[in-house]
């Protein structure tokens, strides 16, 4: 224990000391940045959080460009060839530190990651109205290179009568990446952590129990910068395995599951307000493409909140989803002892950045549900010994910034109550304080 404390104390104390000893001058160039000709800190706020900028950047199909153009047009003046005169492509790097209060039955603590992410992006404008943010990623435990996050967007703007109008399609692949607030899954916080810390075994699935395995192709509107409105409709396209869907697949959708997003924003002189809700209904084989389904209807509703102090800035995000799930196939096949369960999460973060290099960040987490001894078995440290998904606790995290491109953090995830208990949650003796973490990472892009 003393060990452990005397390893928190340093490494808080070589990121302060970095706070105050390294320069601060530099510019961030991914390929946004590039495109633009404007630094990182215009469309966020530490990335990759967007602020106000950033959100219009991304809704109009990340095609603004400020840079030289190669452009060719016919006798008629009507343009063939339009392109930004600017490299497409960036790179981003995670390397991280991982220890957990007490080391898992049979493993190694104080694990190392280098990388523990690494991706490559097609980021940027594509024509005038057709963007893209197509993310490969190596990662460190499969070692090998997959596909991430995809968001192909075409966006225009319109006026109806003496409203303006932003409208566009995506195409993506992962329900919530689309999402230009930081309250959703995809782009929640924690914006990074650790790939090996333990984790609770419940989760809505919305929370990423979709991504890289589905198509979706949806339509949005601003109306006004005021309200906005999307609805995206998703297929199963998983990586891997048999195409088409066969009986050796696993989580399929039957047929269609719609996701929608509303919200309304508004801007208060120097502050900025967001509340909007959003959710996804999905009926899905367990396994195979015949016989009984699963449905989880997600309801979600989130706020965010945004006031800049001087030089520096404030922000809060919230999110609560609610889900229904009826297991109708996972109860047939003696998988759960009840047809119909439910499953709720709730996150709020709050965090106050320094002149854009410095930031503090202090969140909470929650999920709970409906008990159920069979979907939540009492497996040694994964396990629930009393059935419950509930899990909860908190979230804090120092970040420094040297260069725009540039993150360096500290994170520290507390857990008061870890798979239904605080004390002896697995049945096998370990406590939810065991997997408090550590996570000291650097991340990079250019």
């Amino acid at each position: 224990m003393n060990n452990y404390r005397f390893r928190s104390i340093a490494l808080w104390a070589i990121v302060i000391a970095i706070v105050v000893i390294v320069p601060r001058e530099g510019r961030a160039i991914p390929s946004f940045a590039r495109q633009t000709n404007l630094p990182c800190s215009s469309c966020h706020t530490i990335f990759p959080e967007l602020n106000t900028f950033g959100r219009f950047f991304k809704l109009n199909g990340y095609t603004l460009a400020g840079g030289t153009r190669i452009a060719v047009s016919d006798s008629s003046g009507k343009g063939d060839l339009d392109l930004v005169k600017v490299s497409p492509v960036s790179l981003m790097m995670q390397a991280a530190y991982t220890y957990e209060r007490k080391e898992r039955p049979g493993s190694q603590n104080s694990n190392i990651s280098l990388p523990q992410q690494l991706s490559l992006f097609l980021g940027g404008e594509i024509s005038s109205h057709i963007g893209a943010f197509i993310q490969v990623t190596y990662d460190d435990q499969g070692a090998s290179f997959g596909i991430d996050n995809i968001d192909l967007r075409y966006a225009n703007q319109t006026d109806l009568g003496s409203q303006s109008v932003l409208y566009g399609v995506t195409i993506n692949n992962n329900p919530t990446v689309q999402d230009i607030w930081n309250s959703t899954p995809a782009w929640g916080f924690p914006y990074a952590s650790s790939s090996v810390a333990a984790s609770p075994l419940a989760s809505t699935l919305l929370e990423g129990g979709l991504s890289q395995r589905v198509a979706g192709l949806g339509a949005y509107a601003l109306l006004n910068n005021l309200f906005y409105g999307e609805l995206t409709i998703y297929r199963s396209a998983q990586q891997g395995g048999a195409h088409p869907p066969d009986t050796t697949s696993v989580g399929i959708i039957k047929s269609f599951a719609p996701y929608w997003r509303f919200a309304l924003q508004k801007q208060f002189d120097d502050q900025y307000l967001e509340i909007g809700t959003f959710g996804m209904s999905t009926e899905m084989y367990p396994a195979g493409i015949t016989g009984l389904t699963d449905t989880y209807t997600d309801i979600g509703f989130d706020v965010n909140y945004e006031k800049p102090l001087a030089d520096n800035q404030v922000t809060a995000h919230t999110s609560v989803i609610l889900e229904k799930r009826n297991l109708d196939a996972t109860f047939s096949a003696n998988g759960s002892l009840a047809r119909s369960i439910n499953v709720n999460s709730f996150r709020i973060v709050g965090s106050y950045y320094v002149h854009q290099q410095v930031g503090f960040s202090l969140g909470y987490f929650s999920t709970s549900g409906d008990g159920d001894a069979a979907l939540y078995a009492p497996v040694a440290f994964s396990g629930s010994s009393n059935g419950s998904p509930d899990s909860r606790g908190f979230i804090s995290e120092i970040s420094f910034l040297p260069w725009m491109n540039t993150k360096l953090s500290v994170q520290y995830v507390l857990y008061d109550k870890f798979n239904g208990s605080g004390d002896n949650y697995d049945g096998a003796g370990r406590n939810a304080s065991d997997n408090n973490s550590l996570y000291v990472s650097a991340w990079i892009a250019f």
